[in-house]
């Protein structure tokens, strides 16, 4: 049995209003809230689990999960195919143009993309 999280609350004008975790305990929590936020924003659990479980960028799990190839997604961008996977790497950070673009090119909110 794992031992209960401490945390603090604190208070503002009388209401509760905030909750501070340890950071440990926060980050067993955060790939939860992940999911929440997907499921808000119509994102498929496939998608999820790529990018909170695997690691992979929201960009490349959605390219996998509607089965198009970084060469066909290259061609509907109008980049090479190693842009794509200079986008699609995690550290990656497209510009939130380009972000529009690519979520344009597969049918998607750029805010599915949001990761």
């Amino acid at each position: 049995m794992t031992a209960p999280t401490e945390y603090q609350t604190i208070e503002y004008n009388g209401q509760l209003a905030f909750v501070l975790v340890p950071w440990d305990q926060f980050n067993k929590v955060r790939p939860l809230l992940e999911v929440e936020k997907a499921l808000a924003t119509g994102i498929p659990q496939e998608v999820v689990e790529a990018h909170v479980l695997d690691g992979v960028s929201m960009i490349r799990a959605w390219r996998e999960y509607l089965r198009i190839t970084q060469a066909e997604l290259a061609a509907k961008l109008g980049v090479s195919q190693a842009a794509v996977a200079k986008f699609e790497k995690s550290s990656g950070r497209p510009r939130r143009a380009t972000l529009n673009q690519i979520a344009a090119a597969l049918g998607l909110a750029t805010a599915q993309l949001a990761g």
